[in-house]
């Protein structure tokens, strides 16, 4: 492996290690649960990172990180891993070439509107976001079948974002700056979901037309999740540095 290469991993680990804590600072862990992946870069085979199974998001570091291919097979690393994540993320990365990182939650305002007949609602600017890029995958038990990879592929389409039917959350990304992003951002808007829609107050959805427009503008933005990123990454380094270990 050349030096760039070397170097370009571990860069990888450590974005990869800062998204499991701040995952964990903001709340979105599920005790050893749910699994953040980031694509290893090389010719041949794609492999990628993941969380070794049994370490709290808090503890994770990038030397901890597992490399993982295709098969299944533990390729770098003395730990195993979550089955039901390899299912899930070896699914997209074999599918998206565009999809780097592949970021997976169980969070609770992410899982309650999962479970919702209608989905994420157009209620507020930040659902704007995911107008008619946000694909839905329905519920087949636990994910340990390697048979399902492939609906989740088609469920997934070219979407930035899927919503696991009575499971959770699932963002994706050229970077794992742009997967957190989407990510913080499709958690929020099924926060804002949560609070409008568990009161006594009448609420209405954004018209159609307006929806895309503010998805076509927020579009044209992408570029701020770096600056996003850097200011995350500045939080974490004042309380969490050995993140990079």
């Amino acid at each position: 492996m050349s030096s760039t290469a070397i170097s370009e991993e571990l860069q990888l680990r450590r974005d990869l290690a800062a998204a499991y804590r701040l995952a964990a600072l903001f709340g979105w862990d599920d005790t050893l649960y749910t699994h953040f992946s980031v694509r290893l870069p090389g010719d041949g085979e794609p492999r990628f990172l993941i969380n070794p199974f049994g370490l709290f998001f808090e503890e994770i570091r990038a030397s901890d990180l597992i490399v993982v291919d295709m098969h299944g097979k533990v390729v770098e690393g003395n730990a195993d891993y979550n089955v039901a994540g390899f299912t899930i993320h070896s699914a997209v990365h074999m599918a998206r070439d565009d999809a780097h990182c592949v970021i997976h939650t169980h969070t609770l305002p992410g899982m309650a509107v999962a479970a919702s007949d209608n989905g994420l609602l157009q209620l507020n600017q930040i659902s704007t976001e995911f107008y008619n890029r946000l694909g839905y995958h329905d519920y087949e038990g636990v994910a340990l079948d390697l048979d399902e990879r492939q609906r989740i592929q088609a469920s997934l389409g070219n979407n930035i974002a899927l919503m696991l039917r009575h499971h959770g959350l699932l963002s994706v990304g050229a970077t794992v700056a742009d997967a957190f992003y989407v990510m913080y951002y499709l958690n929020r808007a099924c926060e804002i979901q949560l609070a409008a829609t568990s009161t006594n107050l009448r609420y209405s959805e954004i018209a159609p037309h307006l929806s895309q427009h503010a998805c076509e503008q927020l579009q044209g933005a992408e570029w701020q999740r770096q600056l996003l990123w850097q200011a995350w990454l500045r939080r974490l380094e004042r309380i969490a540095p050995d993140y990079k270990d």
